[in-house]
């Protein structure tokens, strides 16, 4: 049988000049060149420059009659054997499956030259003393090794696949957080520059103010001056014009004159009053509440772009029958009438209080609350520990796991070991909650008024949720980030 090497050699032999195919219809025309009767009409029928001038053969450039093609029967039963021989010929059966030094079909595998042998090479005197199995019983342990080796590969690709997913969500993460930091960023600059602008407009409005009292004390330092300059010199030219007269006209009420003259006391006029010298030298007074507002501006942008916007939502299953949770699960309210609420585990059953979903065990997170107290009542916000005491009495206390602040109806107390009352400028009503899990602080502060209410500090070895509690009809809160 003749090998695939050959027959692919004759294959190329009987090819289409023009489509570089096997021959289909093979026709010859006047030079003797063989073309595909389909390519060969086709290229007949494309015009050219000249349609008087005669074809051309499309290797050798000589003319031929386009209605003289002559059928090459002899050379399509050439084609039509090389066609039967390719599809005969099965895979693989070409000259790999022979041995190049003695032409015969390779059988063995030599496991110490990993060499393919033939017969006569498994007899040869260095292939003697190794180890030659038939080419199949040599690949079988191969291909577990494979197999193996496929397996451990395909486990890693779906890792390193579990990885780029995971990294891909972690990416989107990050870059919402950035946008939501660019918001944050654009958003105070904004609130900072129509600050700016004000103080701007106020501090000017002042200097012109200085500028319009200093002018006008000048007007008058001016007359008043012109009136005493007029004054001394008229005594000035009456005493001079006395001075030239003879001795009798000189003695004339000579005394009164001198007296006039030395009893005139001069008046020293100032520019500027002492008052408003000390408002030119206050003025730099005027510009404490803006190095006040931009140091708060400094503290707050570093701190919203410090710590991640927590979505905080409250979680049904660890409610209290007291309270009415909203649909979205960011609102609370107040209520003497008992839901009907399945108890679990998870419940608070005495204390009036409810969990945020989630919780953390790593990173710095704030979210504010908004506390609505109108018909009295008290709210308390904080963060406690896993383990706080779901059921019976809660004692709200950093040695039972809950770091919060109470705000009531007139006053906010820290709840650390012993409730204390805090002095605050004013009494709170969107307090910013913010944690930092690896330092261990507890932040309330003013979201309003930016005014520090209190921190605790704590180290967390569990993880911790936002807490929440609420007493007296109508009290109610609601959270976000």
């Amino acid at each position: 049988m003749a090998s695939a090497a050959s027959v692919t050699s004759l294959a190329d032999e009987v090819n289409c000049p023009i489509c570089q195919g096997t021959l289909r219809e093979p026709v010859t025309i006047d030079c003797g060149h063989n073309f595909c009767r389909g390519c060969l009409t086709r290229y007949c029928e494309i015009p050219g420059p000249d349609p008087e001038e005669a074809l051309t053969c499309p290797l050798c450039k000589e003319p031929f009659r386009p209605g003289n093609f002559r059928p090459n029967w002899q050379l399509a039963s050439v084609v039509e054997n090389i066609e039967r021989l390719k599809l005969v010929s099965p895979p693989g059966s070409d000259e790999e499956d022979v041995c190049q030094e003695h032409g015969e079909k390779i059988y063995f595998f030599c496991e110490d030259d990993e060499a393919q042998l033939c017969v006569v090479c498994r007899e040869a005197w260095e292939h003697r003393a190794h180890t030659v199995r038939f080419l199949e019983d040599a690949a079988g342990p191969y291909r577990e090794q494979i197999q193996k080796c496929l397996e451990c590969l395909r486990k890693e690709r779906e890792e390193i696949q579990r990885i780029q997913s995971r990294e891909n969500e972690r990416i989107q993460v990050l870059l919402c957080q950035v946008a939501t930091k660019r918001q944050k960023v654009i958003f105070e600059f904004a609130h900072l520059c129509q600050f700016l602008e004000e103080q701007q407009s106020i501090l000017l409005a002042q200097l012109e103010k200085l500028d319009g009292d200093i002018l006008k004390q000048q007007d008058d330092f001016d007359v008043l001056v012109s009136e005493e300059l007029c004054r001394f010199s008229n005594l000035i030219s009456e005493l001079e014009e006395k001075n030239r007269r003879p001795a009798r006209e000189l003695l004339t009420d000579i005394r009164s004159t001198l007296i006039r003259c030395e009893t005139r006391k001069c008046r020293k006029p100032e520019a500027v009053s002492p008052e408003l010298g000390q408002r030119i030298r206050d003025f730099p007074q005027q510009a404490i509440p803006l190095q006040r507002e931009m140091k708060m501006f400094l503290e707050k942008l570093c701190f919203e772009l410090d710590y991640e916007p927590a979505d905080i939502s409250l979680d049904p299953q660890t409610s209290h029958p007291k309270l009415l949770l909203s649909e979205d699960q960011r609102r609370a309210q107040f209520s003497y009438k008992w839901q009907n609420s399945p108890d679990n585990p998870q419940r608070f059953d005495r204390a009036t209080c409810v969990l945020a979903h989630g919780g953390f065990t790593e990173g710095r997170h704030t979210w504010l609350v908004k506390v609505d107290l109108a018909h009295g009542g008290s709210c308390t916000v904080g963060v406690v520990s896993e383990d706080v005491a779901r059921k019976g009495e809660l004692r709200l206390r950093p040695e039972e796991g809950v770091w919060a602040v109470r705000l009531a109806w007139g006053f906010v107390s820290a709840l650390g070991s012993f409730p204390t009352r805090l002095a605050l400028g004013e009494q709170p009503r969107q307090v910013r909650v913010s944690l930092d899990y690896e330092v261990g602080w507890v932040t309330f502060v003013n979201a309003v008024s930016q005014e520090p209410i209190y921190t605790f500090t704590a180290s967390f070895t569990q993880k911790v949720f936002p807490f929440f509690g609420l007493w007296g009809r109508g009290s109610s809160f609601s959270v976000s980030s």
